[in-house]
């Protein structure tokens, strides 16, 4: 028989799983134009060749499953962070990771004034995801690398790349700035599967990977002493585990820019919901991502009519006040 924490994890998933399928057909279905719930399901087992069809297919149905990859993988790589480095506060947008990725694909469109192929945007953020990374981990080493010190000097890199994006953005063509500008903010207006193609990849081999590093999370949990004495190889498994975080938010932040803490709020939502074992931690998380982007994105569609406000907005608006919440709680 299961444990109850399993049995509660597992009905936990389920139910996240029908909201998260209400929901995607809710995006679906509205927008500047109300299509019913039929033909947006006609449209998508492909039985709907009417003008309705083709805006499901080719308009809506890649923004809903861009903004489902981009929140499990913005979610399952806040809860790496904050599993690694044992700090609730921890997030790829907080630690410098985002804004590496941010400062890589900026250039990026600048250098190549707006002529470049999708297909290399997550690569080129990953790239610089890495870059702010491995400087964290690199000053962060003193006989190994203590959380603390990757948390403190994540702040710094954050800000210092948040000032470097500004610079090549202001230095960059003016006629790129708005698109730019918009991407920072954190947005999936304009996603197409070419979109898709280029993210899911990524998204699709280092989810898996961090499920099958749950275990190793569960005993790095319990201190490092009580891990390298369970027999863990505690630094190699501690960089596997950032090197998949990266990779996951690099990706996710090449295709739809910072969509602020996604990577804070989903893991906090996950352990209330379903506990601290990173087996059942993980799956929630990348399910609440999902579904906290799919509703920001719905929201910035609909609320403002015809304006269409990114994504990103309506997260930062949500996280900065939990984020401070937690700063207090925690003194």
């Amino acid at each position: 028989m299961l444990k109850s924490g399993k049995r509660k994890g597992l009905l936990t998933a389920l139910v996240l799983c029908l909201v998260l399928l209400v929901l995607s057909l809710v995006s679906l279905s509205m927008g500047s134009v109300r299509i019913p719930f039929t033909e947006v399901i006609m449209a998508v087992i492909g039985h709907n060749g009417e003008s309705s069809g083709v805006v499901v297919v080719e308009f809506r149905l890649p923004r809903v499953v861009a903004a489902i990859l981009i929140g499990a993988a913005m979610a399952v790589s806040g809860a790496l962070f904050q599993g690694v480095i044992r700090n609730p506060l921890a997030a790829p947008d907080l630690l410098g990771v985002a804004g590496g990725a941010s400062v890589a694909v900026v250039a990026f469109m600048t250098l190549s004034a707006g002529a470049y192929s999708i297909h290399w945007v997550p690569v080129i953020a990953i790239v610089g995801a890495f870059a702010a990374a491995a400087l964290n981990y690199m000053l962060a080493w003193k006989k190994g690398v203590s959380p603390f010190r990757l948390v403190l000097i994540g702040i710094g890199i954050s800000t210092a790349m948040g000032a470097l994006t500004t610079f090549i953005l202001i230095s960059g063509p003016a006629y790129l700035a708005s698109q730019v500008l918009n991407w920072i903010t954190g947005s999936i207006y304009g996603t197409n599967w070419k979109y898709i193609a280029a993210l899911f990849p990524w998204v699709a081999v280092f989810l898996p990977l961090a499920f099958l590093f749950a275990k190793e999370l569960n005993v790095q949990s319990l201190g490092e002493d009580v891990a390298v004495g369970l027999g863990s190889r505690l630094q190699l498994n501690r960089f596997m585990l950032l090197a998949i975080s990266v990779s996951l938010a690099g990706a996710a932040v090449g295709v739809a820019g910072t969509i602020s803490f996604i990577g804070l709020l989903a893991p906090h939502m996950a352990r209330k919901l379903a506990g601290n074992s990173y087996k059942i931690l993980l799956p929630i998380s990348a399910l609440l991502g999902a579904i906290i982007v799919l509703l920001a994105d719905l929201a910035g569609r609909m609320l403002f009519q015809p304006l269409d406000i990114p994504a990103g907005v309506f997260t930062a608006g949500i996280g900065a006040p939990f984020f401070m919440y937690l700063l207090y709680k925690r003194r």
